[in-house]
């Protein structure tokens, strides 16, 4: 079993920052990739990024050049660097990993930009 517990969220203005962190626990040494869901309000979940424990990214389009992703292996922790923030990165942001081929999620935690 893996677990996953995400920090950070919160409200901000449009152009400020956020970082968010997630916590791997259980079976760490099984993860190899580690990533960042979102889910808006009347929306389909997303897909914003992702990194491999050699450090391999890969980014939403809508994210690229204000969002960094980042991980500690000593920590089994995963970052998300959120950079100048719009009204419309506001959503529930998910840590996942994939543990024997499924992906888990953590609970989530609300980042919410106002104009």
């Amino acid at each position: 079993q893996v677990q996953l517990v995400e920090s950070g969220g919160g409200s901000v203005q449009a152009g400020g920052s956020l970082r968010l962190s997630c916590a791997a626990s259980g079976r760490v040494f099984t993860l190899h990739i580690m990533g960042w869901y979102r889910q808006a309000p009347g929306k389909e979940r997303e897909l914003v990024a992702r990194i491999t424990r050699g450090g391999a990214t890969t980014y939403a389009d809508a994210v690229k050049g204000r969002f960094t992703i980042s991980i500690d292996n000593t920590k089994d922790t995963v970052y998300l660097q959120m950079n100048s923030l719009k009204p419309e990165d506001t959503a529930v942001y998910y840590c996942t990993t994939l543990y024997l081929g499924s992906d888990v999620l953590g609970q989530g935690t609300q980042v919410t930009v106002s104009s």
